[in-house]
């Protein structure tokens, strides 16, 4: 890979001498980023800005705002959407990243782009999507959405280390070794995966309290003692935990919870499966909104000449199963409904 080249002296290099004065030791430096294809530096934005403002004016990143995190089809206003997700996951990933002096921008940009593969209808999903298409990973969607699918198959040629940070930000096994992937490349890349799980704890907990599917006297109360009885309060702890048991200026750094925190936070994952993401996985309209996802699979996968032609376009040179898939995962929650209904529900007509 080319480095990318400082080209401006009273521009782009300014910026870099300016991150020399704050980032810590082991902080990502704009100046060494690298592209697959190599570009000439903007005159005001760091090249992980600029890949930043690339993810949040694709069509992938306003899908966002019509995709169920958790609670599918919610009725209320105020539940969370993957949109809303990804902007608190970005925010809280942000400030662990300034407190460490580590790179800001380029935290961001991962958090803004981690999600762009998610499925309609959540992780329940992803799950039907999985279940016909082996090895289906949202993740491992969201770096084919950056890489090639967007811009009509462009692409958004995107810095390697966000690359980096939005594949393996969640667990993923290669496709030619079968192996796991491992932890990202970059300190920044593993700010965004603990603050990933900071937000989802919190605001699925959040969530489910507002819906009536907990109660507040039903945490555990070894959460309660140590990440506290509040959600400002529980996300201020652990923020402030991962800031203090961090290690950003000896190599090879490490982005970490210290013992008591970490349990709290495995405890707080346990009961919200228990109590919430298995009892609505188990739902009837959890299972509909599954068989929706397989049906319209199936559908394209023995009609792919009605998919638009924009998936056509951007995946050319895949196979029908491959355009089908990039097709069913970009769909919002209510478009899948709508094009479900269209296709599948009898329409009389008036006589």
């Amino acid at each position: 890979m080319s480095s990318i080249r400082k080209t401006s002296p009273n521009g782009p290099v300014d910026l870099y001498v300016r991150e020399e004065s704050f980032l810590a030791p082991l902080a990502s430096r704009s100046a060494t980023a690298t592209r697959r294809v190599p570009e000439e530096l903007p005159a005001l934005r760091t090249p992980y800005q600029r890949d930043r403002d690339r993810i949040i004016h694709s069509k992938s990143f306003r899908r966002l705002m019509h995709k169920t995190q958790v609670f599918i089809v919610p009725s209320g206003d105020h539940v969370r959407t993957r949109l809303t997700h990804t902007l608190e996951v970005a925010q809280i990933a942000r400030t662990i990243g300034r407190a460490l002096g580590l790179n800001e921008d380029l935290v961001e940009a991962i958090g803004m782009g981690h999600d762009l593969g998610h499925t309609p209808f959540g992780h329940a999903g992803e799950r039907a999507l999985a279940s016909i298409v082996p090895g289906f990973r949202h993740n491992e969607q969201s770096l084919r959405i950056v890489d090639k699918l967007e811009r009509d198959g462009q692409g958004l040629n995107l810095t390697d280390p966000v690359r980096d940070g939005i594949l393996r930000h969640s667990k993923s096994r290669n496709s030619l070794t079968g192996e796991m992937a491992g932890t990202p490349a970059t300190l920044e890349g593993m700010v965004l995966k603990i603050a990933d799980g900071v937000a989802y704890l919190n605001h699925d907990l959040d969530d489910a309290i507002r819906a009536g599917e907990v109660q507040h006297s039903d945490i555990p109360e070894s959460v309660v003692s140590v990440l506290g009885d509040r959600h400002s309060i529980r996300i201020d702890t652990m923020v402030a935990d991962i800031v203090a048991s961090s290690n950003v200026t000896a190599a090879p750094g490490t982005i970490a919870m210290s013992a008591a925190v970490l349990a709290a936070s495995d405890t707080l994952r346990g009961f919200l499966y228990k109590r919430v993401y298995d009892p609505i996985n188990a739902r009837p309209e959890t299972l509909r909104v599954q068989g929706i996802v397989t049906t319209l699979f199936q559908h394209f996968l023995e009609h792919p000449a009605e998919m638009p032609d924009s998936i056509i376009v951007a995946a050319h040179d895949d196979t029908v199963e491959r355009q089908v898939t990039d097709y069913v995962a970009s769909m919002t929650d209510r478009y899948a409904v709508e094009l479900f209904e269209r296709l599948f529900v009898p329409h009389f007509l008036a006589p």
